[in-house]
């Protein structure tokens, strides 16, 4: 009788010969951040580079340093056509000059697009180990590669020691894979950025506007997850968010976040993409307290509005007179994407006593440049409309922009800006006949 140990040693193979099974004009979509599997990645960039293959499509969300190290090399964009739904750190560069495409879409939207508009003919991606019921977990990514796992001709793993099991809708069976990837290596590390002196006036902040049994999302980057250390007096908070990073581990050690009193997955904390460094993902590992689900599932705003007391804490580059916030464009150029933010705050303000904030400096460049600003120009990106956004929150204050009038929201957002433009908004405002 054939074991699951046996179909796994009979799919057990080298990246090199795993990725033989790509065919000419495949889609291949890779894991997400931690979860990007860079012996597979290394082994597809060199049968590109040995014209082994002139044509593949890869298709990510956030590229990181494996994905620059490989199929996003210089040499060969010629042969590899690039494609993500949000732009990260290696991204950027190459979509400011037409190399990787940017594909617009919410992030709860992109498990769809695949299932319907487009055929996955490759998924490969980072996994913890097989356990003894031959299920392998996807860790750190659930977001929309398990969707693209489910869906590929063909599946690829690679399977790191280091990638922690994770519970929820995380796994997958050795029977549904195609070929096996041996690469322990250390996960990569995204640890939060070191936090501002900003930062604490505005995590303070946010942080009296959060009740007791609060359910948390916490966006990309400082911003958002300056909240936490402000939150150590809160009782029985709760966590249903996109990103799970360390400030949530931090809270959930410190008893501050239990999710007992939740209405939706009580007791357990729900995410979709984990990120952090060896700490969280050593906490992560064989927790039941933390279940992974894909991003059409926790990014559902009828989903997120199921939790009540909903708080979404969310950054932005840029907010105008009439309300309209950016979070895509920095100095013109493509920075990032829509992520799952617009998602959080209507899912949130939809949720039971629910309350979506939108938070950011009020200026970039040494006080030079106002994120605050008359209107969005054509250089930019409205990421969340004005109808939808509730709390806007720098660290000169925060306001509740909710069944407000255009002049009253107008004079709110002022306030929220450096005192050496509030003359100049004013009188922007003014023109504009807002009041």
């Amino acid at each position: 009788m054939r074991t699951y140990r046996d179909e796994y040693l009979r799919r057990l193979t080298t990246p090199e010969e795993a990725v033989e099974r790509i065919r000419e004009g495949d889609a291949v979509v890779h894991g997400v951040t931690i979860a990007e599997p860079p012996a597979l990645l290394g082994a597809l960039a060199a049968r590109v580079r040995a014209d082994d293959l002139q044509t593949v499509s890869v298709y990510s969300f956030n590229p990181q340093k494996h994905a620059a190290d490989t199929y996003l090399a210089l040499d060969i964009q010629d042969r590899v056509f690039a494609r993500t739904w949000f732009l990260g750190p290696s991204a950027r560069r190459l979509a400011a000059v037409g190399l990787v495409q940017f594909i617009p879409s919410y992030l709860h939207q992109v498990p769809k697009f695949l299932r319907e508009n487009m055929s996955v003919d490759v998924c490969l991606t980072t996994v913890s180990p097989m356990d003894k019921a031959g299920y392998f977990s996807f860790g750190t990514a659930n977001d929309m590669t398990s969707t693209a796992a489910r869906l590929a001709r063909t599946l690829l793993v690679e399977v790191n020691e280091n990638m922690p099991r994770v519970f929820g809708d995380s796994m997958i069976h050795i029977s549904e894979v195609d070929a096996v990837v041996e690469n322990t290596v250390p996960l990569m590390q995204m640890p939060p950025p070191e936090p501002r002196e900003k930062d604490a006036v505005i995590g303070r902040l946010i942080a009296e506007i959060v009740p007791d049994n609060a359910v948390l999302q916490l966006g990309i980057g400082a911003l958002p997850n300056a909240i936490c250390p402000f939150l150590e007096h809160h009782r029985d908070l709760g966590i249903h968010t996109e990103l799970f990073g360390p400030g949530m581990k931090d809270l959930i050690v410190k008893g501050v976040v239990t999710g007992r009193t939740k209405t939706l997955h009580p007791r357990k904390h729900v995410f979709s993409v984990a990120y952090g460094t060896d700490d969280t993902f050593d906490f992560m590992h064989d927790n039941p307290s933390l279940a992974s689900f894909p991003s059409d599932y926790v990014m559902d705003p009828a989903v997120i509005a199921k939790n009540d007391n909903m708080v979404a804490v969310n950054s932005i580059i840029q907010v105008d007179l009439t309300g309209q916030c950016n979070a895509e464009y920095l100095a013109g150029q493509m920075y990032s994407g829509a992520g799952g933010q617009l998602d959080f705050v209507r899912g949130a303000y939809a949720a039971k006593n629910g309350k979506s904030v939108m938070t950011f400096y009020a200026t970039a460049k040494n006080d030079t440049i106002s994120r605050v600003v008359p209107y969005l120009d054509m250089n930019a990106a409205v990421t969340t409309p004005r109808m939808d956004v509730q709390y806007l929150c720098t660290e000169y204050g925060l306001v509740n922009l909710k069944n407000k009038s255009v002049g009253e929201r107008a004079r709110d957002i002022i306030s929220l800006a450096h005192p050496r433009f509030r003359d100049e908004l004013t009188r922007e405002a003014e023109k504009m006949l807002l009041f």
